[in-house]
């Protein structure tokens, strides 16, 4: 068995015609959802690109592996899911993004060389990287993200001295004058690259060259895709493709902007929502934003075509999620963050070529599920020993068996917003300003330190239009979630130094040899089995 892991950068799981879209048709990811499972209630632990992967890559939550922003390292010593495929045999690479940011000082402090053996797998979250693309600008990163794609489009007669910047986002207008794709109204302009030459299809092709070249040895392949991430920019003939008619019907209320919650109040304030909150802004974006998803369902296409016809559908899982969705206007907002749907939950398709998983092809799962679901389920797949005092996570193989596990009654997402402008205008101090999501497959229900809660009812409610939090009515039901995120608080979140089997024996074995406690006498300790130190007679 092999697993080639799939994640697409802030895509929504509601643009894809597999979830009932009818805006726009993914005939090639339906048909992969046709060979596996559709989770239809999935949600990332976090509603942002690097505590999300984080979260992924380590199998924990946010408050446990403590990348809880953007930017902020995974500290040295953290486990991650390399650490534990690499001592079963697996082979665990990166083709594409990961967001990952190195803890150089935490290397230095321990005397690890970031360039060395160890540090290099460290540095990129237990990948053995064969490209690293995050989707950032390389003059604003030198050094770290974009080189390779650099490389590929000088290659192929392309000039300049940021061509990141310069041709995947740049457009074109129709009188030639070259536009910056940073800008939400140029993003109906078809982008300088060419499609055979995006982000997109380069990240395809450099998939398919790493499955052709591995051998005998099991491999996890993460290809991790940039777009429909911002800048909006979409090659020709995508970037034209639809019109603002083809866009679903926008989900906000004007109840919404008059909310009595004053973070909600600041989040509105904040530019990328003043200017998604335009009709006009959201009729240009939104097209692009369909644009670059059909461009990936194409070239998933060419990559299922492969697999099929080089056998490797035979032994090859394929899981396909996102690392977070989009507001594209909803909820008055743009960009991703905070918990509503269109931001928390994500698409997740497993495709499992085993005999085992035949009855469920094609099928859909209610279940609650985690992005740390994956890790344990990765372990399993290829019969490594389960981690459960790591790994928070429950493993899906059982949901893929069609069997019918116990499971999880809530899932979590945790959002730490300190670096945000609504922490300051509602002067929040840094260490408070975060907010936990408590979500049963009804009731939403968000922790918002130092003020009240949020909460909605997704069943009297799905669009999320009307928050509950402030209506006395619904204090018990408050009360109730309010008790679920103690249970989960409660947790062991961080005994990763002994599993289950360490602390029985220890149990089993009381205190540890040479130390006698509690015994009246020798005979006593006779008894017991124990040694008696040999210096002494009684």
């Amino acid at each position: 068995m092999n697993v080639l892991w799939i994640m697409v950068d802030q895509l929504r799981w509601d643009y894809l015609s597999c979830y009932g879209a009818d805006h726009i048709k993914t005939p090639n990811i339906d048909w992969l959802a046709e060979q596996g499972v559709r989770f239809n209630k999935a949600y990332v632990q976090s509603p942002i690109c690097g505590p999300s992967r984080m979260s992924y890559y380590t199998g924990r939550y946010v408050r446990s592996h403590g990348s809880t922003m953007n930017s902020a390292p995974l500290r040295v010593g953290e486990p991650t899911l390399g650490e534990h495929l690499r001592e079963a045999g697996v082979k665990y690479s990166l083709v594409g993004k990961s967001h990952m940011t190195a803890d150089i000082a935490g290397m230095k402090r321990l005397g690890i060389d970031p360039d060395g053996e160890i540090g290099r797998l460290i540095r990129e979250c237990g990948f053995e990287v064969v490209l690293r693309d995050d989707g950032e600008n390389p003059t604003a990163h030198p050094g770290r993200r974009g080189e390779d794609y650099e490389a590929y489009l000088r290659s192929h007669g392309m000039t300049g001295d940021n061509l990141w910047e310069e041709w995947a986002n740049t457009g074109v207008t129709p009188s030639g004058e070259l536009v910056s794709g940073w800008m939400l109204e140029n993003a109906r302009y078809p982008a300088r690259v060419p499609k055979e030459h995006s982000e997109t299809a380069w990240l395809t092709t450099r998939g398919i060259e790493y499955i052709e070249a591995q051998g005998d040895q099991p491999w996890l392949c993460h290809l991790s895709y940039i777009k429909p991430h911002w800048p909006y920019l979409a090659p020709s003939p995508y970037n034209d493709m639809y019109g603002p008619e083809d866009l679903p019907p926008v989900n906000r209320s004007p109840v919404e902007k008059v909310a009595d919650h004053p973070l909600l109040q600041e989040w509105l304030k904040m530019r990328v929502c003043q200017n998604f909150s335009r009709d006009d802004i959201r009729d240009t974006v939104g097209p692009t934003y369909m644009g670059l998803i059909k461009e990936l369902d194409d070239q998933l296409g060419r990559l299922f075509s492969f697999l099929q016809e080089s056998g490797r559908m035979k032994d090859t899982m394929i899981v396909f999620c996102s690392d977070h969705g989009d507001n594209v206007g909803d909820h008055w907002m743009g960009e991703k963050d905070l918990f509503y749907d269109c931001s928390a939950r994500v698409p997740l398709l497993i495709y499992d070529p085993r005999p085992s998983a035949d009855p469920t092809r094609g099928s859909a799962s209610d279940a609650l599920v985690e992005a740390i679901d994956l890790a344990p389920t990765f372990l399993e797949v290829f019969g490594a020993a389960p981690r459960p005092h790591i790994l928070e996570g429950r493993s899906l193989g059982p949901i893929l068996r069609g069997e019918v596990p116990e499971w999880r009654e809530f899932c979590v997402s945790e959002y730490d917003y300190a670096a945000r402008a609504p922490r300051r205008e509602n002067h929040i101090d840094q260490v408070d300003a975060r907010l936990v999501m408590i979500f049963d497959g009804r009731w939403k229900y968000v922790h918002v330190e130092q003020m009240r809660p949020l909460l909605y009812d997704l069943q009297a409610d799905p669009n999320e239009l009307n928050e509950l939090g402030g209506d006395p009515a619904f204090a018990g039901q408050i009360a109730r979630m309010q008790a679920m995120h103690f249970e989960w608080c409660r947790r062991h979140h961080n005994r990763l130094t002994r599993d289950a089997a360490t602390v029985e024996a220890a149990t089993d074995r009381g205190a540890p040899p040479g130390v006698l406690i509690g015994y009246a006498n020798k005979e006593e300790v006779d008894r017991d089995g124990r040694i008696f130190p040999v210096h002494v007679t009684r």
